[in-house]
C-alpha cells in the first residue's frame, strides 16, 4: 500500500512556476489529476495554457522532476491533455485577478 497522497503530489507540483505568467501550475488550474497506484507510481494529468506553448517539454519535465522528489515515489508519468481546454476560470482567484480574468 502506498501512503503518498494526491495532496502531496499537488504540493510538489506547486513548486513549478509557469515562466510566462509567474504563477505555479496548481494555482493556474493546469493540473487536472494525480493518480497514485499501490506501488506509489504517479500518473499526472495536466494541460497547458496554450497548445503552442514553446515550453511544453520543459514544463512537463519540471512536473515529473517535482513529483520524483517525493520520498518513496515510484515511476512518474506526465500526460498532457487538451480536453477540457484550459481557460482563466479554472485558475485560483488571485491568478484571475492578476491576469484580468475576473
Amino acid at each position: 500500500m502506498c501512503d503518498i497522497t494526491k495532496e502531496a503530489v499537488f504540493d510538489a507540483i506547486s513548486t513549478v512556476i509557469d515562466p510566462e505568467v509567474g504563477f505555479n501550475l496548481v494555482e493556474m488550474g493546469l493540473i487536472y489529476d494525480a493518480i497514485i497506484d499501490d506501488d506509489c507510481n504517479v500518473h499526472v494529468i495536466m494541460t497547458l495554457s496554450t497548445q503552442g506553448c514553446p515550453l511544453h517539454q520543459m514544463i512537463t519535465q519540471w512536473v515529473k522532476e517535482a513529483v520524483e522528489r517525493i520520498e518513496g515515489v515510484g515511476e512518474v508519468d506526465v500526460e498532457v491533455v487538451w480536453e477540457p481546454a484550459w481557460n482563466i476560470s479554472m485558475a485560483d482567484e488571485n491568478v484571475k485577478k492578476a491576469l484580468g480574468g475576473v
